[in-house]
């Protein structure tokens, strides 16, 4: 059975990434081979922290390397650079060097809710071998038992124990993304790594598995890195807030303070556009101008310049760095709002 996690002290982060960079090579095909002619930057220098029991979200345009970030840190691709540390355990250097049992033993403590229920469920398989599968691959208890583990994870997500043999193809949206937490919850993790789990549902069925994951989190105490361009989930969901921008982090801090008080420009931008429910407010939104530069070629200085409207000469020349303006608030501008 799943038990409820007790929180760690507030100074001892679960996760600490330092200085995370992915760069990908860009190659032209020769005569004889392949020739790199250049790099792809997707994260560079990214660093942050998650402590026991709390949300920290991740948002900003597509292609800024949120997703990147979340799949290196469970070396789902392999980071260029950088530190990632666990509870104190260099994860970098055991999913390299370290042997199967080590890596399955982190992988035990974090695990992953995809973007998409549709894709990220084997077809071929009944909801009782998908939820099966982890359980073999970590020998969670003995076979006979992992019938009753398999009803009380789906009873946690919210579905009768009779949907164990039916296929995900007889599943809603919603439904799959539910047996989707279900098999991440199967290892007993600590920390959710959770892609966009709600982009691709209907709004009415968003609002039920984002009430969903707050549950679970009061329940088991899971801490989670979620992943999302919808900002009024983030702000219901998170405590904190990082604003990525072309693969690094332009602001980070409370949820409440960097949507009410936006410091960087891009921030303030993104925030404006929150569609309102209310037919008699006159929009405002004047989001981001222009164009993103392309990866391949980063702009120098500050990477957001080419795009905000109070850039100085120092922003075409020097990259701001990420320092705290306020507690807990960290900001990457020369000229913030």
């Amino acid at each position: 059975m799943l038990e409820p996690v007790r929180s760690a002290a507030a100074s001892d982060p679960l996760l600490t990434v330092r200085n995370l960079s992915k760069s990908y090579p860009v190659t032209r095909s020769g005569l004889l081979r392949k020739k790199i002619v250049g790099t792809i930057d997707a994260v560079k220098e990214v660093s942050f922290s998650v402590h026991a029991g709390e949300t920290l979200s991740i948002v900003g345009e597509s292609g800024c390397g949120k997703t990147t970030t979340a799949r290196s840190i469970l070396n789902l691709v392999a980071p260029t650079s950088g530190e990632i540390q666990y509870q104190g355990r260099d994860v970098v250097k055991t999913f390299a060097t370290g042997g199967r049992e080590d890596a399955l033993a982190l992988r035990r403590q974090m695990q992953y809710v995809f973007q998409d229920p549709y894709l990220s469920l084997n077809p071929r398989w009944s909801v009782r071998q998908i939820l099966r599968e982890p359980l073999r691959i970590h020998r969670r208890g003995e076979p006979a038992t992992w019938d009753d583990q398999i009803e009380h994870l789906l009873a946690r997500v919210g579905l009768p124990a009779s949907y164990a043999d039916r296929y995900p193809h007889e599943f809603s949206g919603g439904q799959r993304q539910r047996i989707g937490i279900a098999r991440a919850l199967a290892v007993e993790p600590r920390l959710l790594i959770c892609d966009e789990p709600v982009s691709s549902l209907d709004v009415s069925v968003r609002a039920q598995i984002l009430n969903l994951l707050a549950d679970l989190q009061d329940d088991l105490g899971l801490s989670y890195l979620y992943i999302s361009h919808d900002l009024g989930s983030v702000r219901f969901l998170s405590r904190r807030v990082a604003v990525m921008y072309l693969g690094t982090i332009v602001e980070i801090g409370d949820v409440d303070a960097i949507f009410d008080r936006p410091r960087h420009h891009y921030t303030a931008a993104l925030l404006s556009a929150i569609p309102v429910p209310d037919p008699t407010r006159v929009a405002t939104a004047k989001g981001v101008r222009g164009e993103a530069p392309s990866v391949t070629e980063r702009p120098r200085g500050c990477p957001f310049h080419t795009r905000c409207p109070a850039a100085l000469p120092v922003c075409r020349d020097e990259m701001p760095a990420l320092v705290p303006s306020d507690p807990d608030h960290k900001l990457a501008c020369h000229n913030p709002r």
